[in-house]
């Protein structure tokens, strides 16, 4: 019997390994397999060589498996970092974020991840990165808007008819 192959293993490796990350069920089912291995006799080190995982997380998998069963296998809460703003400080920054910038003494007129980052520092004493401030518009369900680049010295009239929106038309009354 020939022996089966998988073309460009190492790449197709990576790709399952990706695919097993990306769903739920799948990192389930492969945490019930690292504890079968270790069931069926395998030592936890011979299941994290075979399965492509650490050690500690073999052995966390048997742990929690022998605590709580299968339930110990499926994803737990990732509460993460706490939110350094409060209740109150989130809902007063939903509501500055319906504010023009100018009433904070800005000189832009549209909010952006570096505006917002220096409005949090300034108004609530918090020091976040601009990326991050990117992340608490999507969360507070606001998008970014950006001003249409113009060309400097560039011909007003020329500019409005190439606009790729065109003007909204006026329906006739009737």
């Amino acid at each position: 019997m020939r022996k089966l192959e998988v073309s460009d293993a190492p790449v197709m490796s990576v790709a399952i390994r990706q695919e097993i990350e990306r769903n739920e069920e799948a990192r389930y089912d492969h945490r019930l397999h690292g504890v079968l291995l270790v069931a069926k006799g395998m030592s936890a080190r011979q299941a994290a060589l075979w399965l492509d995982e650490g050690l500690r997380t073999v052995q966390r998998w048997v742990n929690r498996f022998e605590d709580r069963g299968f339930a110990g296998l499926r994803e737990g809460e990732r509460p993460g970092r706490p939110r350094r703003l409060g209740a109150r400080q989130w809902q007063r920054l939903g509501a500055d974020l319906r504010r023009s910038p100018r009433e904070f003494g800005f000189a832009q007129n549209l909010w952006d991840g570096q505006l917002l980052s220096e409005h949090l520092r300034r108004h609530y004493a918090i020091k976040l990165g601009v990326r991050q401030c990117q992340r608490l518009f999507r969360q507070l369900e606001f998008r970014l808007r950006k001003p249409r680049p113009q060309i400097a010295k560039a011909d007003p009239a020329a500019q409005a008819a190439f606009k790729k929106t065109p003007r909204a038309r006026r329906r006739p009354r009737g």
